[in-house]
């Protein structure tokens, strides 16, 4: 099934310059993330739009780790986890998507942190979006 979607970021990129001690992957450990999101609105009309407001935290202890980390909206279509829109977001910090649909469809979607130079993979719990 192909889902036609509009999206709009609502959060703008963040990238701070590094301070404190050397980055994990200097060190040779990858600390781990915990990514958390959920639907504002869990039902909505074809064209309205619903914010995908969530959290990354670093697990690692490290406060002053800095630098955009990828997070990324994914929907399930036939068995598959497929990119619906990506941003970055400062470790610690928030992020929200904006998301609107063109189709009447019920929706199976994730946020997805990959693993990068500094942070394992992480992936919040599954939460649902109906289109009416």
């Amino acid at each position: 099934m192909v889902l036609a979607c509009t999206v709009a970021l609502a959060a703008p990129a963040v990238a701070f310059a590094a301070t404190g001690p050397a980055p994990a992957a200097v060190q040779g450990k990858k600390h781990k993330a915990k990514v958390e999101a959920k639907a504002d609105k869990s039902r909505v009309k074809v064209g309205e739009t619903t914010k995908i407001k969530g959290s990354f935290a670093d697990l690692g202890g490290q406060e002053s780790l800095a630098g955009g980390e990828p997070v990324i909206v994914q929907q399930l279509q036939a068995g598959v986890w497929v990119n619906l829109s990506t941003t970055t977001c400062r470790p610690n910090g928030g992020f929200v998507f904006s998301l609107s649909f063109s189709l009447r469809t019920t929706l199976t979607l994730r946020v997805y942190h990959p693993e990068t130079d500094l942070y394992l993979s992480a992936v919040s719990s599954v939460f649902g979006v109906v289109v009416v």
